[in-house]
């Protein structure tokens, strides 16, 4: 394997582990920037609506120039909005800088999974961008954990200022590495949107939509849910977060090797079915039980939790190819671009959830998004059925 490949997963980690430890994160930004937590998490919304947004427009207007500066101009950016993120003195600096960060993810994102294909040959390509993905699964797994611990002890400053310090390196390391002369084709930003034009690929991307807005409902408020509705303390939330992580890599991990056995669809449907379960085990918990029960309870679940969570994107991505092989590069790059919708919609949804209700409410509302999802996942199914089954005039 290419062990440049390394440090584009590491840039990988670095960018998502931004992404992810902000769950932990939001109280100490709430009291610092004199805010409430729900407006705290506009911050996550920003960060996910600038990937969501800056990943396809980005990536089609920078697509013929050089990856190698396009990557290294991308870390810098993101290493920048790091650095006034860890200074800002009022929550708009900080809010400008998710903008910035977000935007910067989604190119370097888009562009290192196309960088890993072009340094492997054919018969590699599939490990080569598993290994850049696989740097956002540790970025659950340990870049989280451990960006909550430092904010513990460094305050939150201190894990933007840590993360700009990895940055600085993957870009020093990126640019030394890399060759120079790798060049993409620039593809016009509505022929990359033709794709969901396809059949069956604007549903599915929809089923992306409805998952990922339920659990991040609850995922952006982990700490509210874990300090207020279960009466943990702060320095639980590292433990939590490393709990999930592990589970989110086991996830990940089986997701394939089901998906190749069972069929993607069905994966897709029992981790709705489960993530639901789960959604209204941990309302039910936090409504019904003391917390010295309910804090229990919301620990042991973070494992299957995190499994179950990260089961769903790999089996999901790969039905979304299955409508239309020919431009799976386009079907997934919209597809990524509806789960950090997904990120930033639950993140609102979220936040008035607990701005009118309780912390314990929001494993109720957050059921309801993969319901609506396996509902109108089967209801496609029924449709296709029938279109299928009625006979040519």
């Amino acid at each position: 394997m290419d062990k440049r490949l390394l440090w584009l997963s590491v840039g990988s980690f670095a960018m998502s582990t931004v992404g992810f430890v902000f769950s932990a994160l939001l109280p100490s930004i709430a009291a610092d920037t004199h805010i409430s937590i729900p407006s705290a998490g506009y911050l996550i919304t920003a960060f996910s609506l600038a990937y969501a947004i800056g990943a396809p427009t980005l990536s089609a207007l920078v697509g013929a120039v050089d990856r190698r500066r396009v990557l290294t101009v991308a870390m810098l950016v993101f290493v920048a909005g790091n650095a006034i993120a860890a200074t800002s003195s009022s929550f708009f600096t900080l809010l400008m800088a998710q903008l910035v960060m977000g935007a910067a993810t989604g190119l370097f994102a888009a562009t290192a999974q196309a960088t890993a294909v072009a340094l492997t040959g054919p018969d590699q390509r599939a490990l080569a961008i598993s290994v850049v993905v696989g740097g956002t699964t540790f970025a659950v797994a340990l870049g989280a954990p451990l960006g909550s611990l430092i904010a513990t002890f460094w305050g939150w400053r201190g894990t933007f200022l840590s993360v700009a310090g990895l940055g600085s390196l993957t870009a020093l390391v990126l640019w030394w590495r890399l060759p120079a002369g790798m060049r993409g084709t620039r593809l016009p930003l509505a022929d990359r949107f033709l794709a969901i034009t396809r059949p069956g690929v604007a549903p599915a991307l929809l089923v992306t939509l409805l998952y990922l807005t339920g659990a991040f409902v609850m995922i952006s408020y982990l700490a509210p849910l874990a300090m207020a509705g279960a009466g943990l303390p702060k320095i639980a939330l590292s433990g939590m977060l490393l709990s999930f992580g592990i589970g989110a890599v086991i996830g990940n991990l089986t997701s394939g090797f089901l998906a190749d056995r069972i069929g993607a669809g069905r994966v897709v449907v029992l981790s709705l079915l489960l993530s639901i379960t789960i959604c209204l085990l941990i309302a039910a918990g936090l409504k019904l039980l003391p917390h010295h029960l309910s804090g229990p309870l919301l620990i042991g679940i973070m494992l299957p939790w995190g499994i179950v969570g990260w089961a769903f994107p790999p089996a999901q991505a790969s039905r979304v190819v299955s409508y239309a092989p020919d431009v799976a590069h386009l079907t997934l790059s919209l597809n990524a671009s509806a789960i950090y919708f997904g990120v930033a919609l639950g993140t609102v949804v979220g936040g008035r959830v607990l701005e009118y209700a309780a912390a314990s409410d929001l494993g109720l509302v957050a059921a309801t998004l993969p319901f609506a999802a396996l509902v109108f996942m089967l209801a496609g199914r029924v449709s296709r059925k029938r279109l299928t089954a009625q006979p040519a005039e």
